[in-house]
């Protein structure tokens, strides 16, 4: 393992959100940052082996949320790639339906989709909210005093947020806290975080201010970090990296290069390792993918993710 040591803050690029505070406290007062663990090579055995470098068993019955892509889609993680670490978690490949229609808005369809894309093959496949949504407690948060997510979901005993890292129409970019917040919400419950905790069932003409959505998917993403303890790990691969979610039938085809597979105890850690990778690569193509993000002001999910005390945008970058 070569420890690249890459503190890679680069708070010089983007603002610290207000009220947050300075990011270049006296070493005495910083706590040791988180590690992110890096690998260039997507295969399935880097997959399992970034996974042991994390060091915490996943035990019991195993979650391992991802998305299983709209029907239509192409870069949603393949079964190939991911399924020789799901059956050696035993784990079990949970979603929720969708908010806004499409080919996974009921779990009839939600089912067919992912057998359509080979994850009935691999794992038992569970949609969360097919018998409804249970609330979890959300504290701290300005928008949000529950999140609801799949009724499930509360029967698992631990929590594997395996995310594909690629941008996004709404929030600029997906990755592990958008994983973990949306992806594990109801349908009624993604309708909670895209309105900001005002209805239910979603108008899509009128939706809240931009950071009050970010903010409140950061929320919903502390509720499900505080409820599994440290019974969760995050992973994300960087490959087809899209402007475009895996929630799109037709999404855009990605103009950079793959990045590689990063996982993390700390999901803003990851995120944020994420999009400096992007931003420091080489590749004139990650222009597309860093003018979404910007545009969505997605970055401000980091900021206040961290204000909420869920991670660190401060890490250290560990490449296997």
């Amino acid at each position: 393992m070569k420890n690249l040591k890459i503190m890679l803050f680069l708070s010089m690029m983007l603002p610290a959100a207000e009220g947050c505070g300075s990011r270049t406290a006296a070493a005495a007062d910083t706590p040791q940052p988180p590690k992110v663990y890096f690998t260039r090579e997507i295969t399935p055995e880097s997959l399992v082996r970034i996974y042991k470098a994390l060091d915490r068993k996943a035990e019991g019955k195993v979650a391992v949320k991802i998305s299983t892509g709209e029907p239509g889609g192409h870069n949603y993680l393949k079964p190939a790639l991911i399924g020789d670490l799901v059956r050696m978690l035993n784990g079990t490949i949970v979603e929720c339906n969708t908010a806004y229609g499409g080919g996974r808005a009921d779990t009839q369809s939600h089912l067919r989709a992912a057998e359509e894309h080979g994850f009935t093959a691999i794992a038992e496949v569970d949609i969360m909210d097919a018998d409804g949504d249970v609330a979890l407690p959300v504290a701290g948060g300005r928008h949000l005093k529950e999140d609801y997510v799949g009724s499930h979901y509360p029967g698992y005993d631990f929590t594997v947020i395996l995310s594909h890292f690629k941008g996004h129409m709404m929030g600029g970019f997906g990755g592990a806290i958008k994983n973990m917040s949306i992806g594990i919400a109801s349908s009624a419950g993604k309708a909670w975080i895209h309105s900001a905790g005002r209805v239910r069932e979603i108008d899509w003409s009128d939706l809240p201010e931009q950071d009050d959505f970010l903010e409140s998917m950061a929320e919903a993403a502390k509720a499900v970090a505080d409820h599994a303890g440290d019974r969760i790990l995050y992973i994300s691969v960087a490959n087809r990296l899209s402007v475009d979610c895996d929630c799109d039938s037709n999404p855009h085809e990605p103009e950079m290069a793959d990045i590689g597979i990063l996982a993390s105890l700390d999901p803003v850690a990851l995120d944020r390792a994420c999009t400096d990778l992007v931003r420091s690569s080489d590749d004139p193509g990650k222009a597309a993918l860093i003018e979404r993000i910007d545009s969505r002001h997605g970055m401000h999910t980091l900021d206040y993710a961290e204000r909420l005390g869920m991670g660190s945008q401060r890490y250290e970058l560990v490449e296997l």
